[in-house]
């Protein structure tokens, strides 16, 4: 059996863990909370934290299982700065930090539009162009101190290898630096004098170098023990299926991010004030995607509550009308700017649980339709294991939904970059509910409440 090291981090979390190839099953996981740290100078990521983390596990899972290659998949917006002897120019910002909206006048002078690089114009540091130019404007030494720049999942790799790259899938995830129909960097990266300064762009499914010695020596791996290229997280959980199955589908990744990826499908108008962007595969192939903070407006509204909606809440949502309607979180998603409400006060927990999951699940589709999904959605993530967005998706979705029936998201993704295998995870579909007529009139009332017609 092949066993495979995945650096998977998340926004909420970072993680160790240890995917069999063949079965794509997780033999052993470890997380830590990928808290920023406060500052000075401003709200960074615990590089130097996260780091020692994942040495001591892989010593450990190697002492215990063996490993054989090592991937990374990271969330987006983000790189790492590095000086001329690869050491830290600049604390990793990170993206929901607000300084770089002090600076936007100046920076959307320079940033190319949609149309070139497929990415929305995003607030704080959600577009890494807007990171960097800050960084520079803020820090005037900067600029002559930066000899490369990695995007995320590369600084792990460089740091494993020695060898420096950035990745299609992270510079095609709003960065505005990239052109994802002709493949290359866009002209942000000269008018920002970084051109040269950034590491090539390779394929995720690359292996970038092979492990270092002294770092083969300090976890008990095997020198020269292979480290994939790396890949952004949405991308991870796309991977799977791009292996061998026919288009058209979607993919809805669903995490602290829920990101929707139209593989195949009908030719959509996209609207960057929605969210709306165009991501880039580990197949180096334009993919239209949009997305919201789904996972952080399921803990918001949750609130720590543990109740598990019954069929006495579900009668009664049915009956009364509940409703939780856009955005939770305003600053992201199909429907920015605008302030939640519920329709009336949930009368119970299960309540407001079931209405939060029917939120979700509306949400998620809005995100479709706005990229012209065609074909079965395939739901991978946290939210795979929730009936009720599952049962409400699968009334809005008539050509299907599956979920995978083993293990998959992003570490498997992540993971399948080190194999040779083109078979897709066999999924299973979610049944039509008993109740969907129902489902598809509280639908048809939300969609009309949220101003969709």
């Amino acid at each position: 059996m092949t066993r495979i090291a995945v650096i998977d981090i998340g926004k909420t979390n970072a993680k160790l863990a240890l995917v069999e190839g063949e079965t794509l099953a997780e033999i052993a996981v470890v997380t830590r909370p990928n808290r920023p740290l406060p500052g000075p100078p401003y709200p960074h990521f615990d590089l130097d934290g996260h780091w020692q983390f994942f040495l001591h596990h892989l010593a450990v899972f190697h002492a215990r299982h063996g490993i054989d290659a090592i991937s990374v998949t990271t969330h987006g917006a983000a790189a790492v700065l590095l000086d001329q002897d690869g050491g830290i120019a600049a604390p990793m910002l990170d993206y929901e930090h607000t300084g770089p909206d002090l600076l936007a006048r100046g920076y959307d002078a320079i940033r190319p539009g949609f149309a070139e690089t497929g990415a929305p114009r995003l607030p704080a540091g959600l577009n890494l162009g807007a990171q960097l130019h800050w960084l520079l404007e803020t820090r005037p030494d900067l600029g002559a101190r930066i000899a490369h720049i990695v995007t995320y999942p590369q600084y792990w790799g460089w740091r494993l290898t020695g060898e420096m790259a950035t990745d299609v899938t992270s510079l095609g995830c709003h960065t505005d630096l990239w052109e994802p129909w002709t493949g290359r960097f866009s002209a942000l990266a000269g008018r920002l004098g970084l051109a040269v300064r950034i590491a090539p762009a390779r394929r995720s499914d690359e292996v970038l170098g092979h492990l270092l010695p002294a770092i083969a020596a300090q976890t008990g791996l095997r020198a020269g023990t292979p480290v994939a290229v790396g890949i952004h997280d949405s991308n991870a959980s796309l991977y799977p299926y791009l292996l061998g199955r026919a288009s058209p589908f979607a993919v809805v990744s669903t995490g602290t991010w829920v990101v929707a990826m139209a593989v195949g499908g009908k030719t959509a108008a996209l609207d960057p004030a929605r969210d709306v962007l165009v991501n880039v595969n580990a197949l180096a192939e334009p993919v239209p995607s949009a997305r919201f903070m789904g996972g952080r407006e399921y803990e918001i509204i949750r609130n720590g509550r543990e109740a598990v909606p019954d069929d006495a809440d579900r009668a009664a949502i049915l009956a009364q009308g509940l409703m939780l309607l856009p955005a939770v979180d305003p600053g992201s998603g199909p429907f920015q700017g605008r302030s939640m409400r519920w329709t009336q006060d949930p009368a119970s927990d299960g309540q407001r649980m079931l209405a939060l999951s029917w939120y979700l699940a509306l949400m998620t589709e809005t995100c479709l339709g706005l990229i012209g999904a065609a074909g079965p959605v395939l739901v991978e993530g946290p939210f795979a294991r929730n009936p009720d967005f599952l049962d409400m998706l699968a009334v809005l979705r008539p050509e299907g939904v599956e979920v995978a029936q083993s293990a998959t998201g992003t570490s498997a993704g992540a993971a399948l970059l080190c194999m040779d295998r083109s078979t897709p995870p066999q999924t299973s579909a979610v049944t039509r509910p008993a109740d969907a007529d129902a489902l598809a009139g509280y639908a048809a009332k939300w969609r009309a409440a949220a101003g969709q017609g």
